[in-house]
């Protein structure tokens, strides 16, 4: 073996033991986390404490459930990746088929990129100035403000909504765009040379094969919404109950519950901790292991949506 040969030999030692050390810390940290979230939180699960709602104030010895927590969290993530899966696809797709090489193009991708990079409570600031306007008053109400000027209060399950698609948008567009450009273009030209024309094909062939990946990206987007908590603490208000109509649940009072406050997992989880208002440990875990649950399901999802893919695409 020549020198050069023991070098290509030592490297390659070299990288393959950082990557499992790299592993092994990973999965250290999640186990650490994991463990330390079942051994304070798994006592207080219970199906009451799933199915109630919490008191007023988290300062109450017996602070409640978590139901309205785990509905806000579903509620939010609904409003955002309704609003956030039309306008990425859209835009993946302009960027996939009909963007050439041009200034436009360039300034489009530039401006996903830094809006991925841009931090949640900045987007919330900025979502706080846009929806306290009082021509924004139809999403949440309308407040008196100083001098008996009326402004929007710009706080609801519909600002919060709007706020995370804008968040989730850079990174779902992305997912996307490399979904749609994993279709092979065999399958383009086939549906090309059979005289269909580029909004079919895009339609009917691409989307069609591309599914999986798609459904993975918003999968994913969903994931970041229900994690996230500078949005929730600034957009959707500080109350850890539902403030509309109630009882909430009720049919003639789910506008006014999307135009009020709420919360979700993460506020709750601040609220119940000792930096919040209810020094209660387990309770506080408690709504960290239900969080964590979800996250761990949809990335299961995930990743079972990417199997059947690759296993119907023959691959």
């Amino acid at each position: 073996m020549t020198i050069k040969q023991k070098h290509h030999a030592a490297f390659d030692i070299a990288g393959t033991a950082y990557s499992y050390i790299a592993m092994g810390l990973l999965v250290c940290v999640f186990a650490f986390i994991l463990i330390v979230t079942l051994r304070y939180g798994w006592g207080v699960l219970s199906i009451r404490f799933l199915i109630t709602e919490p008191n007023s104030s988290a300062l109450d010895a017996a602070s409640g459930g978590i139901l309205t927590p785990i509905i806000g969290t579903f509620i939010l993530t609904i409003i955002g990746t309704v609003i956030a899966f039309p306008f990425a696809l859209a835009t993946a797709i302009y960027l996939c088929f009909y963007a050439k090489k041009s200034l436009f193009r360039t300034f489009v991708k530039s401006a996903v990129d830094i809006l991925s990079g841009v931090p949640t409570v900045v987007i919330a600031l900025f979502a706080l100035v846009i929806f306290t306007l009082p021509q924004m008053g139809f999403l949440s109400v309308m407040i008196e403000g100083v001098e008996g000027t009326s402004r929007a209060y710009g706080r609801s399950f519909l600002v919060a909504g709007i706020t995370m698609a804008i968040m989730i948008l850079p990174f779902v567009i992305k997912s996307m765009e490399e979904s749609l450009k994993a279709v092979p273009t065999s399958y383009i030209d086939a549906s090309l040379a059979l005289g269909a024309t580029k909004w079919r094909t895009i339609y009917k062939v691409v989307l069609n094969a591309a599914r999986d990946g798609l459904v993975t990206g918003i999968i994913l987007g969903m994931g970041r919404i229900i994690g996230d908590t500078a949005i929730v603490w600034l957009t959707l208000g500080g109350s850890i109950r539902m403030t509309g109509s109630q009882p909430w649940f009720s049919p003639e009072n789910w506008v006014s519950t999307l135009r009020n406050s709420g919360s979700t997992l993460t506020t709750y989880i601040y609220y119940a901790s000792p930096v919040g208002e209810g020094n209660q440990f387990d309770v506080a875990f408690g709504a960290s292991l239900v969080l964590i649950a979800i996250i761990i399901l949809l990335n299961a999802i995930a990743a079972l949506i990417g199997k059947v893919g690759a296993k119907n695409n023959g691959q």
